[in-house]
């Protein structure tokens, strides 16, 4: 049988005061309740004597705030990568003084539905709603009326009524477009991959990249289509080299691609950075195993989990959608064009 808790009445009585000063003491409010230093240090050492734990089920009942938030996702939690997401809002919501539910429905609107209602039966504070990838959704409508922060997705509408947590993908294609010229390349630029108009990251890393190289004077030759795996790119880029191309850098729109074009290329004999330098996005663990490493433009999951947080915990502002950066890991895939 486990060990009873200390009371709070045991740690007034220990410390020789009443249970409304030990109660003052342990809340923090020893100073505008005007309670001596004396009383304070012999509360507190009542307190760890007893290993006095406040009971929070009582008091969430009396201030109807239980210090929790549920993080509600498709699939966010179980992907390794996309996890850290995950560890951002655990430190935030720790670093707040809360507790974080998390829950996974698989994009399944039975299961989601089922998993608000019973947070909210536990009377969760807030939630953070979540994607795995960036989109645009619908919040439920059991969440109307509670506090709501938008993880890696948006709403449509002219103006946001929650605030929405997005990473930069639009600076990130500038930025990819940027490295590629910044090694000297201009010409036999080409884009591996297919961005599709209705994948939000494929569209907006897509502009970015045209307006980077527009910027410079420069353009894209050309367009290697495949699907966002290795084996679609390997196949995609092997095929164009054995048709004639003969490019300088190429942009992959995720590391998956940059991995099968990585083979493709090494089986042509090309090598990488010396005859084709390879940027690509998302900076996930592929972009360091791979050799050469690959230069990669980093999703910030991390700082995406803590920021949803933090604007659900933190000080009130007006709900805008924030863009969070998306730095560049420069690797070793990125070179001068060679002399022909």
């Amino acid at each position: 049988m486990p060990p009873q808790r200390a009371t709070l009445l045991q740690v007034a009585q220990r410390a020789g005061v009443s249970r409304s000063t030990a109660s003052f003491v342990l809340a923090g409010r020893h100073l505008d309740m005007r309670i001596s230093e004396d009383a304070r240090q012999r509360v507190l050492r009542a307190a760890q004597e007893l290993d006095y734990r406040p009971n929070l089920m009582a008091r969430s009942l009396r201030t109807k705030v239980t210090r929790t938030i549920a993080l509600v996702s498709d699939t966010l939690a179980s992907d390794p990568y996309a996890g850290k997401a995950i560890n951002g809002a655990l430190a935030a919501a720790v670093a707040h003084g809360h507790l974080l539910f998390i829950g996974e429905t698989e994009g399944d609107p039975v299961v989601e539905e089922k998993l608000i209602a019973d947070f909210l039966d536990r009377q969760v504070d807030a939630f953070v709603y979540a994607s795995m990838f960036t989109r645009y959704v619908r919040i439920p409508k059991q969440l109307k009326g509670h506090p709501v922060v938008l993880l890696n997705c948006l709403t449509k509408g002219a103006e946001p009524v929650q605030h929405q947590i997005i990473p930069d993908e639009l600076a990130a294609g500038y930025s990819a477009a940027v490295t590629v010229l910044e090694a000297g390349h201009r010409g036999d630029i080409h884009l591996v991959g297919s961005p599709d108009e209705h994948v939000f990251a494929g569209r907006e890393r897509l502009a970015g990249i045209r307006e980077g190289l527009r910027a410079a004077g420069a353009r894209l030759a050309g367009t290697v289509a495949c699907d966002w795996w290795p084996d679609s790119a390997y196949e995609a880029v092997r095929a164009s080299l054995e048709a004639g191309l003969s490019p300088r850098a190429l942009i992959c729109l995720n590391d998956r691609i940059a991995l099968g074009a990585y083979q493709a290329l090494r089986e042509a004999g090309r090598r990488i950075p010396e005859d084709v330098s390879v940027v690509s996005f998302d900076d996930s663990d592929l972009a360091a195993w791979l050799r050469p490493q690959l230069t990669s433009i980093s999703l910030p999951h991390y700082q995406l989990g803590w920021q949803a947080v933090e604007k659900l915990l933190g000080p009130p502002s007006d709900p805008a959608v924030l863009r969070l950066p998306m730095p560049v890991r420069h690797r070793a895939s990125m070179a001068k064009p060679p002399v022909r």
